[in-house]
Order: structure tokens, then sequence, then C-alpha cells
């Protein structure tokens, strides 16, 4: 898939710092920026990313949707674009965690993070910032990675589209989305203690978190999602 613009560095702060100012400098939709580091890469919450040099797919995609309504999904949509894409390469399935993790058996392969921009009502862009292991962080090894065979170019060239593809769509999850979704939700079924106590019975089209006490659910549409460990994990 081509591209208006791809910047391509060797080491910066944060690929969404850099994705803001080209897009507030007028960068069209589809301005891919990727980088071999990050040293101050996040996630939600301003959490810490380890992007290592070499280690793994640091990128953010600016976009410009033209239904602002799809970002409370958007980063689910990703998701499940992107899941696809890395069941080959991984060599199992990859399985998604509410609102915007990926993971392995072995533990969490890739995060997304969507910014978005406005001039009073208006959005004017999203960044959508995207990290995938390629190999495991030497500081997280409960994190995981693709196999040693995996090729970064080859995974981005299949990832770009499926980014690409996710952001242009417009409106609430589709019935066949929520469907693909609940094959691959890791939490469903099971015991979360944030953002409430409760079990996890998936989620619904507007993206939002569906969480039972054992009567009534209730539907969260911000947090993050903490399940609770089985006895005897570590």
């Amino acid at each position: 898939m081509r591209l208006p613009r791809v910047a391509l560095f060797d080491s910066v702060g944060s690929t969404l710092d850099v994705a803001h100012e080209l897009a507030d400098a007028g960068a069209p939709a589809g301005t891919l920026v990727l980088a071999d580091e990050q040293t101050a890469g996040r996630g939600r919450h301003g959490r810490a990313w380890r992007s290592e040099p070499g280690a793994g797919i640091w990128l953010t995609l600016i976009e410009r949707p033209s239904d602002a309504s799809a970002l409370d999904v958007l980063s689910l949509r990703i998701g499940l674009g992107v899941a696809p894409v890395l069941d080959a390469v991984a060599g199992e399935r990859v399985r998604l965690k509410w609102p915007n993790d990926l993971y392995l058996s072995a533990g969490k392969l890739a995060g997304v993070l969507i910014e978005a921009r406005w001039r009073d009502a208006a959005l004017e862009w999203v960044a959508i910032g995207l990290g995938i292991n390629v190999r495991v962080p030497s500081s997280t090894p409960v994190a995981a990675g693709l196999p040693r065979s995996a090729n970064r170019i080859d995974v981005l060239a299949a990832v770009i589209p499926a980014l690409r593809d996710a952001a242009g769509r417009i409106g609430p999850l589709t019935r066949d989305e929520l469907a693909a979704f609940a094959e691959r939700d890791l939490a469903v079924g099971r015991a979360c203690v944030e953002p409430l106590q409760g079990w996890v019975i998936g989620i619904d089209s507007s993206g939002s978190l569906l969480v039972s006490d054992g009567g009534d659910h209730t539907a969260i549409r911000a947090g993050s999602l903490v399940l609770r460990q089985a006895k005897g994990a570590s």
C-alpha cells in the first residue's frame, strides 16, 4: 500500500509526538511515523512502553476520519484488524484484551494508543499509535514477542492496510465485529478487579466493557481492565 508520506527515525522520544507535530503542520491522512527506537514511548494513562532499538515495530499513523463518533471503538477496530495479520506470523491465535491490547499465550504482544486533536467541536486528526514486540523487551520478561524468523518490514507492510481500513470505518461496532472480538476475547468469563469487581461478559457495540456482578451487568466506557489472578499464579 502506497502512503502519502513516511517519516523514518533511528530514535525519537515518541512517534505520537512527532505525528502530532506533522499533523498540525498539515500532513495528510495516511502519513506514517516510524522509529527504530522510542526513548519516551507511552501507553494509556501515561504508562511507559519499552521501545528498544530493533526490538519491535514502533509507529504512529495520522488519519483524518469523517466520523468522529467512530473514535469510541477505534482502538478495538485496530485490534480486530491487526490480530489476524499477526496470527500467521506468531504461529498462534492472537487474543484481544479490552480496550487496546493484543496478547499471545506468553503475554502482551502489542498495544494501541489513540490520541485525537479537535478544533472546537470538529475533529482535525487522530494519531494511531501501535507498538508490536518483535522480541521480548529485556525489562519485561512476561511480555511476548514474535518468532525470530519474523521480518519487521514484512509485518509492517501487512499491518498498515489493516490500520487504514479500521480508521476508515464508521459507526459503532457491527454484529460481525462483535462476533470476531468475542472469538478472541482474552477476558470473557474471567473475574476482574478493575474497573470494578465482577465477571467480564464481553463488550457492546459502543465499545463498552460489560461486567456482571452476578445479577445485572454494567457497561464501562473508560478505564483499565485488571483481571483477578488465579491462586498460585505469579
